[in-house]
């Protein structure tokens, strides 16, 4: 007779065994966790649509205009891309669009399972609400930073393979690269072209006022002797048709060649600095730079937002806060030094990341930033080092962190 053991209970080993391998209570998101979050935000088409049409869509359609008007009449337009076209691109839309909208996907992120009721379901599967919380911010990026790429690098093919063959400076047609010493050299060549558009700054009454004086008034520029470039005198006379007046009101004798060569000589040692700035189309480096930039700036807006939308419980209120501090709050806080408060404007992280800007982009009407390539900053822009606009980036994203998860493991569910 055959007998059949009975059942027994599962010993202590085996029951640890099998617990050790839930981990639902872990604060860190799995794989999947992940995905889910991913999937969720995917399938809102209206929240796809804009995110689409913002980082990708209003680039691409404003540089297939610029490319068919050039195409079709190219004397009346010109090239679709070039430099300024590029920081124009970079600073003036992904920059401040780029925000909002990985902001508004951020605050998505952080209201939806509210807002559809799934808050509960999710707290009764047992999965630790940290890891609910931290699952969406790689979800979120990983949608978010591939359409600024996408767009970005849009912006920077159309940019570099249509950009423009000659450098305007001034409405004069300038090599693109001289040194100092060449450029000089190029405007004693060209001396009618820079006397009549570039201009001309003196300070005082110079010892050469008068062979100045002689070359600036007699230039053969198209409104006649006299109507060269803008003449800016500090301290000095100044002629009533915009030229250097003569030493005494006397009256100048024709000027020779060396003195024409020298006075177009000294406008371009003048005029140096801001030509050197100038290029045909945005360098490699200051490409990679400017891409991370946005990408940072994508990355604050969805964190931030993630954090507010769940610290407020909605989606609404906190996508209308986000948009005043992008649009309204940086720009004053950024240039505005008001008295007493340089240490809380400098706290806002949309004014450290403008610090952050490469040398090349030109933010809030100034030049750059002050980031990395950049040794001049932005004048307009409040005093700020790299160091502390670090600080204050950081500081945004672990408190924003803190605060959202801190509200949905302590929201009543």
């Amino acid at each position: 007779m055959a007998t059949v053991p009975a059942k027994t209970s599962p010993g202590p080993a085996t029951a640890q065994s099998g617990s050790s391998r839930d981990h639902r209570g872990s604060p860190i998101p799995n794989g999947a966790m992940i995905a889910t979050r991913f999937m969720e935000l995917r399938k809102r088409r209206g929240l796809m649509i804009a995110l689409i049409v913002v980082n990708i869509g209003i680039p691409t359609l404003f540089l297939t205009v610029r490319l068919l008007a050039h195409a079709f009449d190219p004397k009346s337009y010109g090239p679709a891309g070039g430099y300024s076209i590029y920081t124009g691109l970079v600073a003036g839309v992904m920059y401040v669009f780029g925000f909002i909208v990985a902001a508004t996907l951020g605050c998505t992120a952080g209201s939806v399972d509210l807002s559809e009721g799934m808050f509960r379901h999710l707290v009764v599967t047992g999965r630790s609400r940290l890891a609910l919380y931290l699952a969406r911010i790689p979800a979120g990026l990983a949608i978010v930073v591939p359409l600024v790429a996408i767009g970005f690098t849009i912006v920077c093919a159309v940019c570099v393979f249509a950009a423009p063959t000659q450098l305007s400076y001034d409405g004069v047609n300038v090599p693109v690269g001289l040194s100092r010493v060449g450029f000089e050299n190029w405007a004693a060549g060209h001396p009618d072209e820079v006397i009549c558009n570039f201009g001309l700054r003196l300070s005082g009454s110079p010892p050469n006022a008068s062979e100045i004086a002689s070359v600036m008034n007699s230039a053969p520029c198209g409104g006649g002797p006299g109507s060269s470039g803008g003449v800016e005198v500090k301290g000095g006379p100044v002629s009533s048709n915009g030229g250097v007046a003569p030493p005494n009101g006397g009256k100048t004798a024709k000027p020779t060649q060396a003195q024409i060569r020298a006075v177009s000589t000294l406008i371009a040692r003048q005029d140096y600095s801001s030509y050197s700035s100038q290029f045909l189309y945005p360098s490699d480096s200051l490409m990679i730079k400017s891409g991370l930039w946005l990408e940072l700036e994508a990355l604050i807006g969805l964190i931030v937002g993630l954090g507010l939308a769940s610290l407020l419980g909605q989606r609404t209120v906190a996508v209308i806060l986000m948009i005043v501090l992008e649009v309204i709050l940086t720009p004053i806080f950024s240039r505005a030094r008001i008295p007493y408060m340089l240490n809380l404007q400098r706290a806002v992280v949309g004014v450290a990341t403008a610090h952050l800007a490469p040398g090349g982009i030109s933010i809030f009407g100034g030049g750059g930033g002050g980031g990395p390539g950049n040794g001049n900053g932005n004048p307009l822009l409040i005093p700020e080092s790299t160091a502390v606009a670090i600080c204050v980036i950081v500081a945004w994203l672990v408190v924003w962190t803190a605060l959202g998860a801190w509200r949905m493991m302590t929201r009543d569910a």
